[in-house]
């Protein structure tokens, strides 16, 4: 049963990471860069992950 949801969590992983690979990695993105920007706000930190987010899903069309 134990390696059920392994290879459950793999094959959600594995798909979430196809289907949002371009979001994740602008969330990803933005996040690290409002970090550094507002010296670590945590509302600049994620402010700017959804502002990379967003960019990433815009630009993954």
């Amino acid at each position: 049963m134990n390696w059920l949801r392994r290879s459950s969590a793999a094959i959600a992983l594995v798909s979430l990471a196809a289907l949002g690979a371009c979001t994740l990695g602008g969330a990803a993105a933005g996040g690290y860069v409002g970090n550094k920007a507002t010296n670590g706000s945590a509302v600049g930190t994620v402010g700017g992950a959804v502002a990379g987010g967003v960019i990433g899903h815009e630009l993954g069309k």
